[in-house]
C-alpha cells in the first residue's frame, strides 16, 4: 500500500504537530524548525495546511496506512498546548497518539533525537503541551539547532534568530529521516523509530 495514499476514513489515528511561531518574520528561525518539517512532510504527502481549525493550520493525510492530522499551531510557541489539547479532546486521542516535532538547543545543529516521553526540558512549547494534555507520555522528535554561542547570549534572541546557511542545510538534510521516523512510529515500530532517529546524532 502506498504510504502516501489518499485520506479515506473520517477518523484520525495520529496527530503530527510541528512547533513554531506564525508570521513571516519567524519563518526561517531556529524555533520554527518544527513548522518547516511539517511543511516538508505535507509536500511529500501532496497536501497543504490551509485549514484553520483548533487555532491551528491543519490537514489530513495518510502515512504508513494511518490517518494522520498534520498540525501547525497558530497560538505562538508558548501556548502551543491550547491547539494540541483541543485537537486531542476532539478526536479522543491519548497522548501516545500525539507526535511532536520541535527544536532543541541542547543538540548539535542537524542532530535528531526521539524521546517517547519526558519533561519539557525548558522548552516552552512542550511545557504548554504537557499542561494541556496533563501528560508527558507523548513522543517528541527533537531537531538540534545548536547551543547559544555564549552563556550570556539571550536565549530568546538565539531561538528567534536565523541559522547560518550551513546550519540550515544541516537541518533540512534531516527532513527525510524525520519522515521515516514518523512512518515507523505510526506503524507501532517504536524500536526501529528510535534507531532511525537517534543513530546519526552528531
Amino acid at each position: 500500500m502506498n504510504i502516501f495514499s489518499a485520506f479515506k476514513k473520517a477518523n484520525i489515528d495520529f496527530v503530527l504537530v510541528g512547533l513554531g511561531n506564525p508570521g513571516k518574520q519567524y519563518e526561517k528561525t531556529r524555533h520554527n524548525v518544527g513548522f518547516n518539517a511539517i511543511d516538508y512532510i505535507a509536500d511529500k504527502c501532496s497536501v497543504r495546511l490551509n485549514k484553520l481549525k483548533f487555532s491551528a493550520l491543519t490537514e489530513k493525510c495518510v502515512i504508513g496506512d494511518k490517518n494522520v492530522l498534520l498540525v501547525k499551531p497558530q497560538t505562538y510557541m508558548n501556548n502551543s498546548g491550547e491547539a494540541v489539547g483541543a485537537i486531542a479532546r476532539f478526536y479522543k486521542l491519548t497522548p501516545e497518539k500525539i507526535i511532536v516535532i520541535c527544536d532543541d538547543i541542547a543538540l548539535p545543529c542537524g542532530a535528531l533525537r526521539l524521546r517517547m516521553k519526558g519533561s519539557a526540558g525548558g522548552h516552552n512549547g512542550l511545557k504548554s503541551i504537557n499542561a494541556h494534555l496533563k501528560s508527558e507520555l507523548y513522543p517528541r522528535i527533537k531537531i538540534g539547532v545548536g547551543e547559544k554561542p555564549s552563556p550570556e547570549y539571550d536565549l530568546a534572541d538565539w531561538v528567534l534568530g536565523v541559522p547560518t546557511a550551513g546550519d540550515i542545510k544541516l537541518i533540512e538534510n534531516r527532513n527525510d529521516d524525520i519522515l521515516k521516523t514518523v512512518e515507523l512510529l505510526v506503524q507501532g515500530k517504536t524500536d526501529a523509530a528510535l534507531n532511525e532517529c537517534n543513530r546519526a546524532i552528531k
